[in-house]
């Protein structure tokens, strides 16, 4: 199969680097917005950083929100690209904190601050438990791997979540649905294990 996978531009992303972890697979990619570059692809991977109310209303304004729910290939959401997958969030505007804002609504869930000890916001490297060994998504991957965490809210762990990690308390860290996935690490800059999820999921038909 060729692939042709493309990033939609999140915001506050280092596409640059998630380019190059694909590029190392064979895969390139692009970044657009456009929705007729996004259905035309084989894959579509949704990355971001910062907070999950604007980057929401950039989705929004853009028309890009429609665009993703109504996706038939597999789509990958990456750090808060995963959280914005599910129905809410917490992470909204500083004048009204901890007012849940709607999101995609791809997967059931809120996503909810994470405690503050031991360290808030989690950021370096966790491992993880699989709740789905099993599961295509984590061919390869194993308990001892490594990856790489920078996030202060999280998403719950439901029937969805086929991985999940510890920080103050165990939240989802790889979430599947049909042919909507999430990873809340940076898969780009988790070395081999990293590199062997996005393999994994390019491989995803």
């Amino acid at each position: 199969m060729n692939v042709r996978a493309v990033i939609v531009p999140g915001g506050g992303a280092n596409y640059g680097s998630l380019r190059h972890a694909c590029q190392r697979l064979g895969v390139d990619t692009e970044v657009s917005d456009d929705p007729l570059r996004i259905r035309g692809a084989t894959h579509v991977i949704l990355p971001g950083v910062g907070a999950a109310a604007h980057a929401m209303r950039a989705l929004r304004e853009r028309g890009i929100d429609r665009v993703l729910t109504r996706l038939t290939q597999p789509l990958l959401g990456v750090c808060l690209g995963m959280q914005l997958l599910f129905e809410s969030s917490e992470e909204s505007e500083a004048t009204q904190p901890g007012r849940a804002i709607p999101c995609l609504g791809l997967i059931p869930g809120t996503v909810r601050r994470l405690p503050a000890a031991p360290t808030w916001p989690h950021m370096g490297w966790n491992r993880m438990i699989f709740d789905q060994p099993d599961h295509p998504l984590l061919a390869g991957l194993t308990a001892d791997d490594w990856f790489y965490f920078v996030h202060g809210y999280a998403a719950p762990i439901n029937d969805y979540t086929i991985a999940c990690s510890d920080h103050g308390e165990r939240f989802a860290a790889i979430v599947a649905r049909g042919d909507v996935y999430g990873a809340q690490f940076h898969p780009e800059k988790s070395a081999t294990a990293g590199r062997r999820l996005l393999a994994n999921f390019f491989g995803l038909i």
